[in-house]
């Protein structure tokens, strides 16, 4: 089976609900990258996850959230724009932290879930995982995922466990409870 439609499966996508979605931010050019898991999915093993965390750029965002509130149930939190669809579990996360705006930039097309989409460059993934998995605020769930994908990205790619807090590590080398 595909990856997209495992995935779509797995999401219970009856709504087409990525392709539509994807395909509104490629008509309407909107400049975005793929983050979080499934970012982290396009460099390292890949993990199932009914999210898929994007970034667009700041200069397109009120934009982005009018068209997609025009086709799709969107709302809004204090760092994300929510979107989902009736037919679908899938759970899709505009993130709005400015400190993510530049990532579509330097971001390059790589395969995720069987679609060949712009993903945010592994530093970048990998300094969004770090600021995930440092936030208090998180659910304790949230960040033990996000000390996952960092272990999964240091593996794959060894060089980039210097950019990696010693705090962070040692939660990597031990159990992650």
């Amino acid at each position: 089976m595909q990856a997209l439609a495992f995935w779509k499966a797995v999401a219970g996508d009856q709504s087409n609900f990525i392709e539509g979605l994807i395909g509104l931010l490629e008509k309407h050019h909107v400049r975005y990258c793929v983050i979080g898991g499934q970012g982290v999915n396009a460099y390292a093993d890949p993990l199932v996850s009914l999210d898929l965390a994007l970034v667009v750029s700041v200069d397109q965002l009120e934009e982005v959230e009018k068209l997609l509130a025009a086709n799709f149930h969107v709302e809004r939190f204090p760092h994300s724009l929510n979107v989902s669809a009736a037919d679908s579990k899938l759970r899709v996360q505009i993130q709005t932290d400015p400190r993510y705006f530049e990532f579509p930039e330097r971001s390059s097309v790589r395969e995720v879930l069987g679609l060949q989409l712009p993903v945010a460059d592994i530093k970048d993934l990998l300094d969004g995982k770090i600021w995930a998995a440092l936030d208090a605020g998180r659910r304790e769930s949230k960040r033990r995922k996000d000390l996952l994908d960092i272990g999964r990205l240091i593996e794959v790619h060894p060089e980039l466990r210097d950019r990696v807090p010693a705090g962070i590590l040692q939660r990597l080398s031990g159990p992650l409870l």
